[in-house]
């Protein structure tokens, strides 16, 4: 298998040739190396793009102080050393409020 200098992609036999798919770079093959290629892959797209309030974090009953409402997702940080309880982080899911509480 032979990598493009240029850009670093896969280069493909062709004609006594290897070439580049992505910037056309080419170069002669030599003489006592054999290639073949079994199967060409097409490329997909995997990534999806999603909006930003997407709730992944883990959903608890606690009231928000600014709106009332009961239901808020929140996360754990170390905000203080190692030995004392982490700080629990809620946001709101209905006003996006942010609140911290303390063990």
């Amino acid at each position: 298998m032979e990598f493009c200098p240029k850009c670093g992609a896969m280069m493909f036999p062709s004609g006594g040739i290897l070439k580049c798919n992505t910037c056309g770079y080419s170069d002669e093959l030599e003489d006592n190396n054999s290639y073949e290629v079994s199967e060409e892959i097409k490329a997909k797209e995997t990534v999806k793009m999603v909006g930003e309030d997407v709730d992944v974090l883990p959903t608890t009953t606690e009231t928000c102080p600014e709106c009332g409402h009961d239901k808020a997702v929140y996360k754990l940080l170390q905000t203080r050393s190692a030995d004392e309880a982490p700080t629990r982080i809620f946001t709101c899911t209905k006003c996006k409020h942010t609140w911290r509480a303390y063990d």
